[in-house]
């Protein structure tokens, strides 16, 4: 039976029929076989092979192009880490809805991008980095060190395992040689930018340059008082659609606790007191101290030979120094082999608890004032001890400090106080998510509103950033339902419920009418303005003089010599009108005109004088040249980054972010 299927299973026909059969397989198949980006990735970027720079990229060619993709957790990991640097920076100012917006994370893919970019294209280059540059660059990271600044396996671990996303060594080492052959190329374009001395000093001359300037400001336009036509307000509204927009609103409902506004708790009987007392008594005593001295024998763990000589070595000196009449700060000068103390016969100065290793620590507060012990050993080596003095860890009696029990006690009980009201509160509100009403009428506190109101123009409890964030949070508008409590300040908590929300909207004609209408009379005044500025400098290109026109134009003339380039004075839309214009003729002035607070202003440009070179010291001269030869190479490393890409095929699935 076998056989026979097996030959009637066999010849060009069954061939066929199979390959026909696969077809419709490869449309099931992970777009990123054939080319695409793979399902659970968000791009993907393909570079041909370094022996078919030309080869296409359509399936199956595609196959033999180097690819890497980026995955869907990669991104939301990244992207997780530039939102809480996001937050980082802006503190109450930063928003979560706009910081989950398509722009911001079109902005962390680019960046990732970027890096995957760089990387195909290190590969490309036959760029490999060694086993011994990944142990270089890991030994040099801060986290890694001890306190000698060695690199420490332990700390090394323990980084890595309470990082976030936790890492193995193997898993650390692959990011590391990654990051550093992405690096190479782009750190080798940036060191390699240059800045020769000639375009150092024009640069100098340009940061120096002043501008001889005389000003001249027009009569105020007056304001158009001409009717507007119905045909020109709805035309007007309808080419100017964005400027007339009514912004998101919300109203809420609202219950506040406020501990000030309690009733203070009664105050503790002195029993209380005394058991506060009793139970904290340690932290009102003052730190004991203990004025030591110690003698360091060096010793290799490693050998025990050397071990044992240097154990022995420390008895011989503990045996010394106990000794009657012995001079312990002399032992020590002779012998000790710790470079911070040797010099002052072993000198430890006064020692509080945990500022020495535990073995040391616990020696040194086991001895009596005058004692000598060792050896002890610790990680350095073997110890050899005296204890000269000891001091503190008295402790202050019951009345000394009964008062700060008492206050301390008063706010420990006004913290309870609220924080079980607010806990009540909040266990009423989780019964019935949307409603305030019910919960506030058993524990008898006003339900208070407010609004509607924009972003703009929040007040009161509204304008606080928790508030405002919540209140126009996506949750809280579509679904109703009561925040968990928002934080004003110490012991004062607020809840709230939107309960109106109006998303942006275009505003009516018919609400927006004295809008568009003082709009149009805004721009007829603009016009009106700019129509007469235009025509005192057709007057002055013809070759009159502002002079000449301040009696017949009424011309407010301002002259301002040495107007420096790196300063915005007299305000900074005039600074850079003033340094774009073109450098004047021989006695004929370069003149423009410059918008200010809805006035117009005509600028004459009499004199250039450039920035003397001389005056600037060699090490700024210096300090110059560096910092432009830096953004000479970073534009280099962009450049490169940027015609990779070109270079590169580069797929995203926004679907995926």
């Amino acid at each position: 039976m076998l056989q026979k299927l097996r030959d009637k299973t066999s010849g060009w026909i069954v061939t066929v029929i199979l390959g026909l059969l696969m077809i419709p397989f490869l449309f099931v198949i992970d777009s990123s076989y054939l080319g695409g980006v793979g399902s659970q990735n968000v791009a993907k970027v393909a570079a041909p092979p370094t022996w078919w720079k030309s080869a296409p990229s359509w399936w199956p060619v595609s196959f033999l192009w180097q690819h890497h993709e980026i995955s869907s957790n990669d991104f939301r990991v990244r992207f997780e880490q530039a939102r809480q640097q996001a937050r980082q920076e802006q503190g109450e100012d930063f928003d979560p809805r706009q910081f989950e917006s398509t722009e911001s994370k079109l902005a962390v893919l680019d960046q990732m991008i970027d890096e995957q970019v760089v990387r195909l294209a290190g590969e490309q280059s036959g760029i490999v980095i060694g086993d011994g540059a990944v142990r270089e660059y890991i030994a040099s990271i801060p986290a890694f060190l001890d306190a000698d600044g060695k690199f420490n396996q332990d700390n090394y671990r323990i980084a890595l395992a309470s990082g976030n996303p936790p890492r193995t060594p193997t898993q650390f080492e692959a990011l590391v040689r990654e990051s550093i052959q992405q690096s190479i190329i782009p750190s080798a374009l940036q060191r390699s930018g240059f800045t020769t001395q000639s375009e150092a000093e024009r640069l100098m001359k340009l940061l120096g340059e002043t501008r001889d300037v005389e000003l001249a400001a027009l009569p105020e336009t007056p304001a158009d008082t001409a009717e507007v036509t119905d045909a020109q307000i709805k035309q007007w509204y309808d080419s100017h659609a964005k400027d007339f927009r009514q912004p998101e609103t919300v109203s809420l409902e609202y219950v506040e606790i406020n501990g000030a506004n309690l009733p203070a708790p009664a105050a503790a009987d002195e029993a209380t007191l005394r058991k506060r007392y009793e139970d904290e008594k340690a932290r009102f005593a003052t730190p004991e101290q203990r004025l030591a001295s110690h003698i360091l024998i060096s010793a290799d763990g490693s050998d025990p030979a050397k071990l044992k000589a240097a154990e022995e070595k420390a008895t011989r000196l503990a045996a010394q120094a106990k000794a009657p009449g012995a001079d312990f700060a002399a032992l020590a000068k002779a012998n000790s082999e710790d470079p911070g103390s040797k010099d002052t016969g072993g000198d430890l100065g006064w020692v509080e608890r945990g500022a020495m290793v535990k073995p040391f620590e616990d020696a040194l507060f086991a001895m009596k004032a005058g004692e000598v012990t060792g050896p002890v050993k610790t990680d350095f080596g073997f110890h050899v001890l005296k204890l000269r003095e000891t001091k503190g860890g008295e402790g202050r009696s019951f009345d000394e400090v009964r008062d700060q029990l008492a206050a301390e006690q008063l706010k420990a009980d006004t913290d309870r106080v609220f924080t079980e009201l607010s806990g009540r509160l909040v266990d009423l509100v989780y019964k019935n998510p949307t409603s305030l009403e019910g919960p506030a009428k058993d524990m008898s506190l006003p339900v208070q509103t407010i609004g509607p109101f924009t972003h703009a123009t929040a007040s009161g409890i509204a304008a606080n950033p928790a508030v405002l964030r919540a209140a126009f949070s996506d949750i809280l508008t579509q679904d109703g339902t009561v925040s968990d409590p928002i934080e004003l300040g110490p012991n004062h908590n607020v809840m709230i419920r939107v309960t109106e929300h109006s998303p942006e909207q275009a505003l009516p004609l018919a609400k927006a009418r004295e809008q568009v209408i003082a709009a149009i009379h805004a721009d007829r005044t603009r016009q009106a303005s700019e129509k007469a500025v235009d025509a005192v400098l057709a007057k002055l290109k013809a070759g009159q003089t502002l002079q000449a026109l301040a009696t017949s134009d009424k011309l407010q003339i301002s002259p301002l010599p040495g107007l420096p380039r790196t300063q915005p004075v007299p305000t900074p839309e005039i600074n850079r009108a003033v340094f774009s214009a073109p450098l004047p003729a021989e006695g004929k002035p370069s003149y423009g005109k410059v918008a200010v607070q809805g006035r117009y202003v005509i600028y004459a440009v009499t004199k250039v004088t450039p920035g003397n070179v001389a005056e600037v010291d060699a090490a700024q001269q210096q300090q110059l040249k560096e910092q432009l030869s830096q953004i000479d190479g970073m534009a280099a490393a962009k450049a490169y980054v940027e015609a990779m890409r070109k270079h590169f095929k580069v797929q995203t699935e926004e679907a995926n972010l």
